[in-house]
């Protein structure tokens, strides 16, 4: 009997602990699952006691005042629709990667319908893709496809609004439910909610948005771009408000804004709040009421007096004399506000809850703004204030490289988003974070050269490394084999740096056999070229040290100039040195650019006849420009020389640099450039003034920067025994 009450005893506690584990389970799961997703931007700062933080203003005013709280029904519905089948996309199981297997990263942009309407910050996305060179004609290699219908705009009350996208789209044999299809859109939804919705079902399409909201977007697999204005840059665009190495004065205002308030609706609740932040002294919050056709109707008591102070300051004067700039919400959650920001080196403070900042896969926003709460706006003065003047001038520089890097066009911004998209196919060969976060940047850092930092030219210095103590000569040939050449490569190979030489034989005649050549005492090997000028600068995987020392048929150096270049090309790994100076110059008159070869105290060109720089250039001329500005440089003499010198400026915002040079080069530089009668060199010249002002219009400002600095050895032509100085021969006439 007892054995019985025993084995009773053991059931019923076994069944109490089976009952115990699946009740913890349960909870355990819904605990994780309320938890905020991982990755998602926090509220700032990370206070939660109500108790803690002083209070002026209503908490309905601070939070839901104007707000509708219940969804529209078009709003839920696209929620639930998003949340059924979009939000389970992934670039694993809605993106075939197949595509992309079979002919790389190719982007087919869909033929423009004659009579369909597309708005000009359309036109500029399709232009950028267009002239990339990821564009392919051809539909059968693309990896990615971007509509030529207009979707940027897809509020129902706006006049740029294009009816009908879903059905084109289903009547498109290409669309595929979407499946590998980018589509950009910068305006969603309507009033009075302004959702998520487009209009059309986008399927398995990849969104490219503004105002994204971190709970509709699908992390790794759609990208939130900025909100931008129609007037923003095709190309290039302005510089920041910073000037690189330049420390910026102390600005009048600790914290700024001036812009609309709406009385009503979604978004009201923070604007209509920023009034309590307004100092009037080192502090200016100004809103407007006077917007919109009827906001007579709806004016509170604040509103004349509000529009009176809104009168007293610039807009211009606000937001390039302040250090940091509030940068709330809209009707969506982005704003102009932020690019404009970015731009003037006014750190953002950033009031938009829930808000996916732009390219958040790849940019760190806490190095460039401050990402505050709409809850707790009262405390932004406070907190601010309390952030070191050193950090303040760090977040100011991180702004301006980012606006330079990414923002300033429209071509980077489209450029960035197909970055990010292609890093994505590739896991294992994709950016480091690092590498989009430091100058130059992500769209300047290509993997398929390397995704270890060290091996760029930017980063030696931060990471305390140095290149490699040896050369590669590259001399390219157009002529048969003559004294001249021969003499070049002896005195090259003497370097004591000098690893190897390599010649490009881009004669007609076939290259003569190995005994004709010197013998030295390193390699020398001959590659064929195609008789291109700017075959030079292909990526060539001979070429294994760092350093190039590109030099042409003509150039004449010494061993002694060979290594005094490259003793200062060491310690400026990503700047050209050489000894060839050129210059532009802007002509007033012509209105254009203009070129000169002359001997001046001012330069922003050297010459690859005669000059190093590292071998990444090589893979960034081939990789990263198009083939039809490679074919413009091929075309016009010189040019490819123009190319160069541009992409590096463009790249380091630095000058090129020039070492001293035999009395001999003075002589060399025009036989170098004319070859035949006056006419010719007269033609030759138009042709790199026309090239230069061409690149101009291709990069969308001018990248050359111009320096009076020239490197001599020491002791350098001074009254001084010969016997005293180390480069004793670079003298000798």
């Amino acid at each position: 009997m007892q054995a019985r009450k025993k084995y009773l005893l053991v059931a019923f506690l076994a069944s109490w602990f089976l009952l115990f584990l699946l009740l913890g389970d349960h909870l355990r799961r819904s605990a994780v699952f309320s938890q905020p997703r991982a990755g998602s931007p926090r509220s700032w700062p990370r206070w939660a006691d109500r108790s803690l933080l002083g209070s002026f203003a209503d908490p309905e005013e601070l939070q839901d005042h104007g707000d509708p709280s219940p969804p529209s029904p078009r709003r839920a519905a696209a929620g639930l629709n998003a949340s059924s089948q979009g939000r389970r996309c992934r670039m694993e199981n809605c993106f075939d990667l197949g595509r992309c297997r079979r002919h790389g990263f190719k982007v087919f942009t869909y033929p423009r319908q004659r009579g369909e309407p597309v708005s000009e910050s359309y036109g500029k996305i399709l232009a950028s893709l267009e002239r990339s060179r990821y564009h392919t004609p051809r539909p059968e290699e693309a990896c990615l496809f971007v509509l030529a219908i207009d979707t940027l705009d897809r509020d129902r009350l706006s006049a740029r609004y294009v009816p009908g996208v879903g059905q084109k789209l289903g009547a498109s044999p290409l669309w595929n439910g979407g499946r590998n299809h980018l589509v950009f859109n910068l305006y969603s939804g309507t009033w009075p909610d302004y959702g998520e919705e487009l209009g059309f079902d986008v399927g398995q399409a990849m969104l490219a948005k503004a105002s994204f909201d971190a709970e509709s977007f699908r992390p790794g697999f759609d990208v939130s771009i900025p909100l931008f204005p129609r007037d923003h840059p095709q190309w290039g665009g302005q510089g920041g408000r910073l000037r690189r190495g330049v420390v910026p004065p102390r600005k009048k205002y600790l914290l700024a804004f001036k812009g609309k308030r709406y009385l009503t609706g979604i978004g009201s609740g923070t604007r209509n709040a920023l009034h309590h932040i307004h100092n009037g002294k080192d502090i200016v919050s100004l809103t407007t009421c006077k917007h919109g056709k009827d906001w007579e109707k709806h004016k509170d008591a604040r509103c004349d007096k509000d529009n009176v102070d809104y009168e007293k300051f610039d807009y211009q004067e606000l937001l390039h004399n302040s250090t940091f700039c509030i940068v709330p919400r809209g009707r969506r959650l982005g704003s102009f506000r932020f690019l404009e920001a970015l731009q003037a080196a006014c750190i953002p403070v950033l009031l938009s809850d829930g808000w996916e900042l732009p390219f958040s896969e790849v940019i760190d926003w806490s190095k460039a703004a401050v990402v505050g709460s709409e809850r707790l706006l009262l405390q932004i003065p406070s907190a601010v204030r309390c952030i070191h003047p050193e950090r303040v001038l760090a977040l100011q520089q991180q702004t301006q490289f980012l606006w330079d890097a990414y923002f300033s066009s429209v071509d980077k911004i489209v450029h960035t988003t197909l970055e990010i998209v292609k890093d994505r196919l590739l896991p294992h060969r994709s950016r480091p974070r690092f590498l989009w976060n430091a100058p130059p940047g992500g769209l300047l850092a290509l993997p398929d050269f390397s995704t270890h930092v060290g091996d760029f030219p930017f980063y030696y210095l931060q990471h305390g490394s140095s290149p490699s103590d040896k050369f590669t000569a590259f001399i390219r040939v157009v002529s048969p084999l003559s004294q001249p050449i021969l003499r070049l490569i002896q005195a090259v190979s003497r370097s004591q740096y000098c690893a190897q030489i390599l010649v490009l034989w881009s004669c007609e005649k076939p290259p003569p056999p190995l005994e004709k050549w010197p013998q030295i005492a390193v390699p020398l090997s001959v590659i064929e070229g195609r008789r291109e000028p700017s075959d030079r600068f292909f990526p060539y995987v001979a070429i294994r040290t760092d350093a190039v020392l590109s030099l042409d048929e003509h150039s004449s150096l010494s061993t002694s100039e060979v290594d005094f270049a490259f003793v200062v090309w060491r310690s400026f790994p990503e700047r050209i040195v050489g000894f060839l100076a050129s210059s532009h110059f802007w002509d007033a008159e012509q209105q254009r650019w203009g070129y000169t070869s002359r001997w001046t105290n001012e330069l922003s060109i050297v010459l690859t006849a005669a000059a190093f720089y590292h071998r990444y250039y090589h893979s960034l001329f081939t990789g990263y420009l198009p083939a039809g500005l490679r074919e413009l440089a091929s075309g016009l003499a010189a040019c490819e020389d123009i190319l160069m010198n541009v992409l590096v400026a463009a790249v380091t915002k630095l000058p090129p640099i020039k070492v001293a040079q035999r009395k001999q080069h003075k002589e060399a530089v025009p036989q170098q450039q004319v070859k035949g009668t006056a006419a010719s060199s007269s033609r030759g010249f138009s042709q790199q003034q026309d090239c230069l002002n061409q690149l101009v219009d291709w990069f969308g400002y001018m990248p050359l920067v111009s320096s009076q600095l020239r490197l001599d050895p020491v002791l350098f032509k001074d009254q001084v025994s010969i016997l005293r100085k180390k480069y004793r021969h670079l003298e000798r006439p």
